[in-house]
């Protein structure tokens, strides 16, 4: 581990210096070399699928840990958008004279060497390299041992593209161990690695900020809402409702629980069940849903806590927008949450007053996502308040440092 500590801070020297154009050369080339071992990647990738199986990892898991041809398009996709965007390493911004004549600015500089550990998500390892690569940081990647052939071989076609862009290879790491005392001995390396990113469950990512002694860009887990309010157009309410919870079940931004405001409850909630029945999602309500929707559980005080990650919503009815931004104050994970309605009031009032990283009016939680946002890909969503706050793109993996520019000016 010291050792690949060693070789990423002297790669990240090299990386922050590097020009746009080369930086750009390489996210392409390896992009290029991708899409050119599609079948080579999937045959990996069943290796770990088989094994994952064998071991009795859950739907969820499997979900996150499968290469598709479909999933490997939306890589490439990724890097050509990563190499598409503007490169923020070097932008002057707040430029301004003083009385004193000198001018005063900021200037976007990397960070250096980013850890980022991470579970089952091999695409994870593209995400991860390319906007490292962008934003001239070297990182070190350890990816949970359930992906580990996928992991290498990406690896391959990374160190590829960095070789065939003259880049040093040890720009990104991956940490070739399963060993979970590699992880321990990453987030103590505070002099090679200046940020740490985990990517998993939430006791993961608990030990991982409990235990580091690297400042840690974080989310604990995706306790996500949507709150139909009574003046919601019904069709739009249904369709967003719908597609939050039953897109994708296994991923951090799916809706979790729905609040629903009583003045619309009773026409919406039946709609909705007979959707959510014939998908198979189990339903937990409060005493008002469940008088709505024969056959629905009664919700506990700790299903309003929890990330399901599967099948499974939690549903209450509200008296309306106070009832609803309490709830989710309280119970909310600042992860991502979203009001449908027609009320532009009352969606500027939830807009500013939930506290969230990612507050939405009249769309699916689902969009809360690096790709979606247009940053080609994410790092992480950040939950935390401070340096970087929802999902983290390139200027998430940059700081910014003052500059001064004077003409032999001296303080008087």
């Amino acid at each position: 581990m010291r050792s690949l500590g060693e070789s990423a801070r002297a790669a990240g020297r090299e990386i922050s210096r590097t020009d746009t154009g080369k930086k750009n050369r390489a996210l392409l080339a390896i992009a290029e070399a991708i899409a050119g071992s599609e079948e080579r990647l999937i045959a990996e990738n069943r290796k770990d699928m088989d094994a994952g199986r064998s071991r009795g990892l859950d739907a969820a898991l499997l979900d996150r840990l499968e290469l598709t041809p479909k999933s490997l398009k939306a890589m490439v996709e990724g890097l050509h958008q990563v190499a598409a965007l503007p490169d923020p390493v070097g932008e002057i911004t707040d430029l301004n004279y003083r009385p004193s004549g000198i001018q005063v600015g900021r200037m976007r500089v990397p960070l250096g060497v980013i850890g980022i550990i991470y579970e089952s998500r091999p695409n994870v390892t593209v995400d991860a390299a390319a906007l490292c690569l962008k934003s001239g940081n070297a990182c070190i990647l350890r990816g949970g041992s359930e992906a580990i052939h996928s992991n290498r071989a990406i690896a391959a076609c990374i160190a590829q593209g960095l070789e065939a862009a003259g880049l040093p290879v040890d720009a990104v790491q991956i940490v070739a161990t399963a060993d979970r005392a590699a992880v321990g001995e990453l987030i103590t390396m505070n002099e090679y690695v200046d940020v740490i990113v985990p990517r998993g469950g939430k006791s993961l990512i608990e030990r991982i900020a409990g235990e580091a002694t690297i400042p840690v860009i974080k989310h604990l887990d995706g306790v996500c809402h949507v709150y139909i309010d009574d003046s919601a157009d019904c069709d739009k309410a249904v369709r967003i409702a719908d597609n939050a919870k039953t897109h994708r079940y296994g991923v951090c931004n799916a809706m979790e629980t729905l609040l629903v405001a009583e003045g619309i409850a009773s026409r919406i909630l039946p709609r909705l069940a007979e959707i959510y029945a014939g998908k198979g999602v189990e339903l937990r309500g409060c005493l008002k849903t469940c008088s709505l929707i024969p056959g629905c559980q009664r919700a506990t005080e700790e299903d309003w806590h929890t990330e399901y990650l599967a099948p499974i919503l939690s549903i209450r009815v509200v008296a309306g927008i106070d009832e609803a931004i309490a709830h989710i104050n309280q119970y909310g994970s600042a992860h991502t949450d979203a009001i449908v309605t027609e009320n532009y009031t009352l969606a500027r009032r939830f807009l500013r007053e939930v506290d969230s990283s990612s507050v939405m009016v009249n769309a699916s939680t689902r969009f809360a996502d690096g790709f979606e946002y247009g940053l080609g890909a994410e790092i992480g969503i950040s939950t935390d308040k401070l340096h970087a706050r929802g999902p983290v793109g390139l200027t998430g993996l940059t700081s910014l440092k003052y500059v001064v520019l004077g003409d032999g000016h001296v303080r008087q």
